[in-house]
């Protein structure tokens, strides 16, 4: 199995979303990561997905993608030609005994303190992937309290952008 990341740029409309992750689903891949924001105008987003299949899987459901009404363009991103960060907010039980070894691990992950009480610390940090999943794991060997992470945002290494392949 690969892993994919695509962006699918749709008119920001009810209920695309739903259309667009219902043919993930009729199609058996297993949705990793998913965000959506609108992009620079308000009458489009951006729907980020990162899945797991094959490629002749992942190239029928693009295919399929753009039979839906309302999707503009796709692009695919790999590592060479995209930069790609999730954010990560995760809290932390602030004991005594551990909280010097916790602010070491945040601060050589490059995490940053966004609050700070007598019972908990709380981190925020903006990176790969598999960074995200390394200082959680490293966290794990202390209390988490509560973890929050968005999907992956990808763009395109060069001047070109989603909008200039739109398929209208």
């Amino acid at each position: 199995m690969n892993r994919y990341t695509v962006a699918v740029l749709v008119n920001n409309q009810f209920g695309v979303l739903n259309r667009v992750t219902s043919m993930f689903r009729r199609r058996r891949f297993n949705i990793s990561s998913l965000t959506v924001s609108e992009t620079e105008t308000s009458e489009l987003s951006r729907i980020t997905v990162v899945f797991d299949g094959d490629d002749a899987g992942k190239q029928q459901l693009i295919n399929h993608l753009y039979k839906l009404p309302d999707v503009c363009s796709i692009k695919e991103f790999s590592d060479d030609n995209s930069v790609s960060f999730e954010l990560l907010l995760i809290k932390m039980k602030n004991e005594t005994k551990s909280r010097e070894d916790i602010r070491g691990a945040a601060d050589a992950f490059g995490a940053i303190i966004v609050d700070y009480s007598k019972d908990y610390m709380m981190f925020r940090l903006t990176e790969t992937t598999k960074r995200i999943d390394d200082f959680i794991n490293l966290m794990r060997e202390f209390t988490i309290l509560e973890i929050c992470r968005t999907g992956s945002v990808s763009l395109e290494r060069s001047s070109t952008t989603i909008r200039q392949i739109i398929n209208l």
